[in-house]
């Protein structure tokens, strides 16, 4: 139980690597508060921590809007009392060039994947500073992170802003007790995933990587906990690639 006693957000919850997280933070003991704008799949995520007995509420939001964002976390602290940790999974993805990108498309990732990270991350930072502690925890991309791919403009520059994000703020706020990293998951089995690929494009994808496979997104969900405990307590600004050794290929 290394989340015991904890309170945490989780965004994007409603499927993917988001809600593998939501549940097992709960696992570890943790109190989860988890957002999307999926309501229905947000009550699935709610309903798999309810039946293994742990402790979750669901509250929908679009994080892309300052005053969603901040009334959230407000909604957290009022219903659990406290705040340790922030999980920011919600993202999305589009596929396309410069020219093949709409400007309502650029704007839409940068607003979901890049500004609502940052916005999260403001609400919460005034409370994790006055505890003097908190674990703030970024979902980048091996893909943007370290090298960029054809065809994805949009996702990969909201992506590679998140982890200088992610290292920006851990220095800025090392000192005030919160640690700020980035999980760069490779290529995983997310319904994201696999609504941009036929399944015969996934299986020739797994098949270009050193293991062979797809991650899991209990795979990436096993290293937030890590970040999120005292286990990583001298981590800070750090980005930690669960890939499958791609990158280290690439």
């Amino acid at each position: 139980m290394k989340l015991q006693g904890r309170v945490a957000i989780v965004t994007g919850a409603a499927s993917g690597i988001a809600r593998a997280t939501a549940i097992h933070f709960a696992r570890e003991g943790a109190a989860v508060m988890a957002m999307d704008r999926d309501a229905e799949g947000l009550l699935e995520t709610v309903h798999a921590i309810h039946s293994q007995g742990g402790q979750a509420e669901s509250y929908i939001l679009d994080v892309s809007k300052s005053a969603e964002t901040q009334a959230a976390v407000r909604a957290t602290m009022d219903r659990f009392g406290d705040l340790h940790i922030l999980f920011n999974g919600a993202g999305i993805l589009a596929y396309g060039t410069v020219l093949e990108t709409p400007e309502e498309v650029w704007n839409r990732l940068l607003a979901v994947n890049l500004t609502g990270t940052f916005l999260f991350c403001q609400a919460v930072l005034p409370h994790m500073m006055q505890k003097g502690r908190g674990s703030i925890i970024n979902v980048a991309s091996t893909t943007g992170a370290h090298d960029a791919c054809a065809h994805a403009t949009a996702y990969v520059s909201s992506k590679g802003g998140v982890t200088l994000l992610t290292r920006s703020m851990g220095i800025d706020y090392a000192r005030q007790g919160i640690r700020v990293n980035a999980i760069c998951p490779g290529p995983t089995d997310t319904p994201m995933l696999r609504k941009a690929m036929t399944p015969d494009q996934l299986t020739a994808f797994a098949a270009s990587f050193p293991m062979g496979r797809l991650g899991q997104p209990e795979e990436i969900a096993k290293a937030a906990v890590f970040l999120a405990s005292d286990d990583a307590s001298f981590v800070t600004g750090a980005l930690l690639y669960v890939d499958g050794g791609q990158t280290a290929e690439v």
